[in-house]
């Protein structure tokens, strides 16, 4: 190939190309490396993975006359869970069932749980942190690293979600020091449940927070 004017051009804008993306991924993974290996992040040691309870009832009284569902039953949106006299009880959202009341032949009143699930995909880490403990530093958007006790050292990753904007004061622990009351806050984080499907309700976990 000839060394032409044209060809050098071509060459070096090749080459910046080349060197811009290597630029890019540097900086990328450099930033990676400072949120992992800086000294600014933040444990949360008491978590598990949750998601919300949704309560199935009918809505008059009867008898629970049949069950449809078992615990562990992965269910579409629509479908049928219970009969309570000619009432059908059926799901509002796909989910997952969790608990069965099964006592077939029971009076159950208007509103009465006859069974309950979560929707796998509103499962988020939630945590416990003392307000001295770096709570001011945390901010929604905040990245996360959290590992699960039942899979040991595998890291997963999510966004805080969610600061609970007050304490929990059913959970008020004390500083010995001077026995003023530490209170503490829930903290939520999001993650990729289509990525870590293995990951379930009420697993065990502890998160980091990385602050800027």
């Amino acid at each position: 190939m000839k060394d032409t004017p044209f060809f050098r051009s071509a060459s070096r804008r090749r080459f910046a190309l080349v060197g811009t993306a290597a630029i890019l991924i540097l900086a990328s993974a450099g930033t990676v490396s400072y949120l992992i290996f800086s000294n600014k992040e933040v444990s949360i040691d008491a978590a598990s993975l949750s998601a919300p309870l949704i309560s199935l009832s009918s809505v008059t009284a009867g008898r629970l006359d049949a069950v449809y569902v078992n615990e562990g039953d992965s269910l579409p949106a629509n479908a049928p869970v219970a009969l309570v006299g000619t009432e059908v009880v059926k799901t509002k959202v796909a989910g997952l069932i969790v608990q069965v009341n099964d006592t077939l032949g029971a009076q159950v009143a208007p509103g009465q749980t006859i069974a309950e699930m979560i929707d796998p995909s509103q499962l988020r880490v939630v945590g416990k942190i003392d307000e001295n403990n770096g709570l001011a530093k945390l901010r929604v958007g905040d990245p996360v690293t959290f590992t699960v006790d039942a899979f040991g050292g595998k890291t997963f990753t999510g966004v805080v979600d969610e600061i609970a904007p007050t304490s929990d004061q059913s959970d008020v622990v004390f500083n010995i020091s001077d026995q003023r009351e530490v209170q503490q806050f829930t903290v939520k984080a999001r993650f990729d449940t289509s990525a870590y499907p293995q990951l379930r309700n009420g697993m065990s976990a502890r998160m980091w927070v990385y602050v800027p």
